[in-house]
């Protein structure tokens, strides 16, 4: 039988949770979440990050730089523990991820240059997620 909960970025059904305070409204989702049960996370948000927030890139390290140079690794860890929490206290298995994120990018992130190159890689949270068995629901292939 077919998982009907589902965790997903809130910022692909059109919350206004984006670094630029703006959202990643995707109808594909909304369509296949259509009569399932739906938990919003923005592990960005859970981390204690504020929306509007400078945009920030995965190094070459692994720590979590924004735009200014401040490092706010530590927020993104965080913000993954909290979104498996929630997924975990819900008996939540599965979940689908804004791709290119530096937290929910889960095929693709940027290359921490902040100059729009992409790169394979996984970031923050979607490794976390994965790491613990939680699914990622792919919708872009």
């Amino acid at each position: 039988m077919e998982n009907k909960l589902i965790a997903v970025s809130a910022c692909l059904i059109g919350v206004n949770c984006k670094y630029n305070g703006k959202n990643n409204l995707n109808f594909k989702v909304i369509d296949y979440l259509q009569g399932k049960e739906v938990i919003l996370i923005c592990p960005e948000e859970l981390g204690g990050l504020t929306t509007p927030r400078l945009s920030s890139e995965i190094q070459n390290d692994g720590s979590v730089i924004n735009k200014s140079g401040l490092d706010v690794t530590d927020n993104f860890i965080s913000g993954a523990k909290k979104a498996l929490e929630i997924m975990r206290n819900t008996n939540c298995q599965c979940v689908i991820l804004k791709d290119g994120s530096p937290s929910c990018g889960y095929k693709n992130i940027y290359d921490g240059s902040f100059t729009g190159k992409r790169i394979r890689g996984q970031g923050v949270t979607a490794r976390y997620l994965k790491e613990n068995g939680i699914k990622i629901i792919d919708l872009e292939t």
